[in-house]
């Protein structure tokens, strides 16, 4: 365990000295912050004063290793469109983004998994057909199209939810939450749904595949031919053992929800990471650009590190063969 444990996390780190690497060029190649800050119009000498403050005239590695050290302290100087730190800007946007991520995690597994069941157990139902058109069109159609289809019929036609913002929230210290509210549920409804269509649609298709491959394995006609229940054999062997793959994709996912919801933060205009991302891109704004994708990174690093670990705690298996390669 202790080796399993150790090799992940040194993978880990690789990963993330790449990816700091990669966003370290951002600013290397995507326009000259003293340029940004200083505007067309400074002197030579400003120029070279400044360049010489940020440490832009030290050697390519030495800039590299001192990104490195002010990344791991959360530091990445200041935002060149808002003139603010980069790391208040995201500590003010993430609770929002972290919020719509989750709720339309909770609907994705809420909804996903019994929908998957149900279209194994009863394929040639109407309704078991029903979720697998469905799920065809949750695939299919765009996130943006689904966020103004929504709005088109909820908030312009029905006038039941709000078409954006984030709603009242609390404040927490430095941590914000509108799902303290009723104002903020009301708004978190229509981009969490949004944001939750194609993850639902993706867990329930890989239910359903993983539930019919289980029920044909030796250990599940075994079971029947012992006499047991339906119900023990479906929600006690076959789904059981179905969860395990799904456990694996979900939490990728849900760290696929946090890094794509940007266009629903654009659709919506909900004040979370994803839009501050568009808006330092459409201003090229560098030091919110590789906060930005490192935090992602980080964020997907740990939760496959969160994955693996599971994984090896649930599959007997894998620590089977783990010790046997040991």
């Amino acid at each position: 365990m202790f080796a399993f444990v150790l090799r992940r996390l040194f993978q880990a780190v690789i990963v993330m000295i790449t990816v700091a690497f990669i966003a370290f060029l951002l600013f290397q190649y995507v326009g000259d912050p003293v340029v940004f800050l200083l505007g067309q119009d400074a002197t030579p000498e400003q120029i070279r004063a400044l360049r010489t403050d940020l440490g832009l005239d030290q050697p390519f590695f030495v800039q590299f290793w001192h990104f490195l050290l002010n990344a791991v302290q959360g530091e990445f100087g200041l935002s060149l469109r808002q003139g603010a730190k980069v790391s208040r800007l995201i500590a003010e946007r993430f609770p929002a983004t972290l919020e719509l991520a989750g709720v339309a995690a909770v609907l994705a597994l809420a909804l996903g998994i019994p929908m998957g069941v149900y279209s194994a157990l009863r394929r040639g139902s109407f309704l078991s057909q029903l979720f697998m058109t469905l799920s065809l069109l949750g695939v299919s159609l765009p996130t943006f199209l689904i966020g103004i289809l929504l709005i088109l019929l909820f908030s312009v036609g029905l006038g039941w939810f709000p078409s954006f913002g984030r709603g009242d929230t609390v404040q927490m210290g430095w941590w914000s939450s509108g799902l303290l509210t009723v104002d903020g549920w009301h708004h978190v409804v229509l981009p969490a749904v949004t944001l939750a269509i194609f993850q639902l649609t993706l867990i329930m298709r890989l239910v359903r595949a993983e539930m019919l491959e289980v029920l044909r394995t030796d250990y599940i006609k075994f079971a029947r031919a012992r006499g047991l229940s339906d119900r023990t054999i479906h929600f006690g062997h076959a789904l059981k053992n179905t969860l395990v793959p799904v456990m694996t994709i979900t939490g990728l996912q849900l760290g696929g929800l946090i890094a794509f919801a940007i266009i629903t933060e654009t659709v919506f205009q909900w004040p979370g990471m994803g839009l501050l991302f568009i808006q330092a891109v459409t201003f090229a704004d560098v030091p919110v650009m590789a906060a930005y994708l490192c935090l992602i990174a980080l964020i997907f690093v740990v939760i496959n590190l969160v994955v693996d670990l599971l994984y090896f705690v649930v599959d007997p298996r894998l620590r089977v063969s783990n010790a046997g390669g040991h």
